[in-house]
Order: C-alpha cells, then sequence, then structure tokens
C-alpha cells in the first residue's frame, strides 16, 4: 500500500500527497486531475475550496503549528 503524508505549511494550505480520492459529505468525488500532491485550503478565503488558490498571502491568515513530539 503506497504511503499518504498530509503537511501543514507555515501560514499556508495542508499539502496532502498519496493516492487519495477526496469526497464531499455527499459522497461526490471531487477530481484531483491525476495529481499526486494537492493543497487543501485552511484560510478559507480560496474562491476554490477545498483547494488553495494562493489568497492566505492577501487575507492575512497566520499559523504555524508545530507537533509536540509526544
Amino acid at each position: 500500500m503506497a504511503e499518504i503524508s498530509i503537511k501543514t505549511r507555515d501560514n499556508g494550505p495542508f499539502l496532502v500527497t498519496g493516492p487519495i480520492s477526496l469526497t464531499d459529505q455527499e459522497g461526490n468525488e471531487f477530481d484531483l486531475g491525476g495529481k499526486e500532491t494537492i493543497a487543501l485550503c485552511r484560510c478559507g478565503a480560496s474562491k476554490n475550496r477545498p483547494f488553495c488558490d494562493g489568497a492566505h498571502n492577501q487575507c492575512g491568515f497566520s499559523s504555524a503549528e508545530r507537533a509536540s513530539g509526544e
């Protein structure tokens, strides 16, 4: 089975890498265009949600979580 990873980007999106499918709450699948890595919006300002469109750069979004290592 291939590995899937999700990484946070400081002041930016979640980067999801690996063989995934993304569905809405009704079970409809989003077209990922065959991409191996997608960026999911965290700021809520994207006009292409759930995908990131770079809006975090203009809306003042700030977030830099770190794993505690515990």
